[in-house]
């Protein structure tokens, strides 16, 4: 008797032992478990956030370009309307430089070949037909010319209003950018005429966004060590030079 309540005392302690086992693994798996959530890695939308951007962008290229039909058509998202519209540039601008055709004859030109050929028409219409045919009147909407001068009209003001912060003297290092971007696009102006220039800002403009778009991450981080280098010789640049530079106390206009 007093071996079976042994081996029975020992059965109820090997089983007590298991029960205790789990429940100390179960703990330890699920401190395992919190541990490695607390250490699990930041998601990409926050990895991808740090990153830096050129231009200090958050958005894509598409609505940094403004959206809507004119980002597709500098993104080349419809390939036969950007083809049409940079071979149409391509065009104008050969008959006009490399042809040397002037605008006003240009012109001329179309109009004359215009008429005559609707002249030659409505003439063998009647003569066929024994009937005047009837010429469709062309008009020119409104709305769309008034949204483009409004347009322009407040891309000019808001950079007139630009122009007039850089020039009060309040930031100097955008004074100095301003200056080296108007000095150097009077040289380039200096080496090609107007019409040349705005074909190549023209050229660029379908071909950098699109390149920059599809190499985007490995063109940010070279543009981010080229800011940091450019951050670091300007720093220099301010110590050495702009820092020297005596400026008066500002005077405080009476009313």
């Amino acid at each position: 008797m007093a071996e079976e309540s042994e081996s029975k005392q020992s059965a109820v302690g090997s089983v007590i032992e298991k029960i205790s086992e789990k429940i100390h693994g179960h703990d330890s798996s699920s401190s395992s478990d919190s541990d490695s959530d607390h250490k699990k890695p930041a998601s990409p939308s926050s990895v991808k956030a740090k990153i830096y951007r050129l231009f200090g962008r958050e958005r894509p290229v598409h609505h940094v370009l403004g959206g809507g039909k004119p980002a597709d058509v500098f993104l080349w998202r419809k390939k036969k309307i950007s083809a049409g519209v940079l071979g149409g540039a391509t065009a104008i601008w050969v008959l006009f430089e490399l042809v040397e055709y002037h605008l006003l004859t240009l012109v001329c030109h179309i109009s004359i070949l215009c008429l005559a050929v609707m002249f030659l028409w409505s003439n063998a219409h009647t003569f066929i037909h024994k009937t005047t045919p009837r010429i469709p009147e062309v008009h020119l909407p409104e709305e769309p010319f008034l949204q483009v001068a409004s347009a322009l009209t407040i891309e000019l003001n808001q950079a007139l209003k630009l122009l007039r912060d850089i020039a009060s003297g309040r930031d100097l290092k955008k004074f100095l950018m301003v200056i080296a971007a108007f000095w150097i696009l009077s040289i380039v102006g200096s080496w090609c005429n107007f019409l040349t220039l705005f074909y190549i800002s023209f050229v660029l403009l379908h071909t950098v966004p699109v390149i920059y778009e599809k190499y985007e991450d490995k063109v940010d981080p070279f543009a981010e060590k080229v800011m940091i280098e450019i951050k670091k010789q300007y720093t220099v640049f301010d110590a050495k030079v702009l820092s020297k530079i005596p400026k008066g106390p500002l005077k405080t206009k009476k009313v």
